[in-house]
């Protein structure tokens, strides 16, 4: 899932880059251009816009669907295995108290 992620982050990355390397070169040729290729490269750049934002969108939600999917699976594990959880919680605070402790 990790691997998942990172592969979609970075394609989240590369995707702004284009956008935005898309979207300067239109600018400054719109700045020269005037009439209907004026329009024409607004609306590609819109359509750009657009795009990235679906994408941006989706992104978001694919994010939010697996962490509720994380965090309810987290939850019946620990409604399932209480004690072990607690045993385990008791463990790790004594483990750390110990390693503060040979600190001073």
């Amino acid at each position: 899932m990790a691997r998942v992620i990172k592969e979609n982050k970075d394609k989240l990355i590369k995707d702004f880059h284009s956008v935005i390397a898309d979207t300067e070169e239109l600018m400054k040729t719109v700045s020269n251009e005037s009439g209907g290729t004026a329009q024409a490269l607004r609306t590609k750049i819109e359509q750009n816009l657009k795009q990235a934002k679906e994408y941006l969108e989706d992104f978001e939600d694919s994010i939010i669907d697996k962490s509720k999917t994380a965090a309810r699976a987290t939850d019946e594990y620990v409604h399932e295995n209480a004690w072990q959880t607690i045993g385990l919680a008791v463990g790790i605070g004594i483990l750390i108290g110990y390693l503060l402790s040979e600190r001073d």
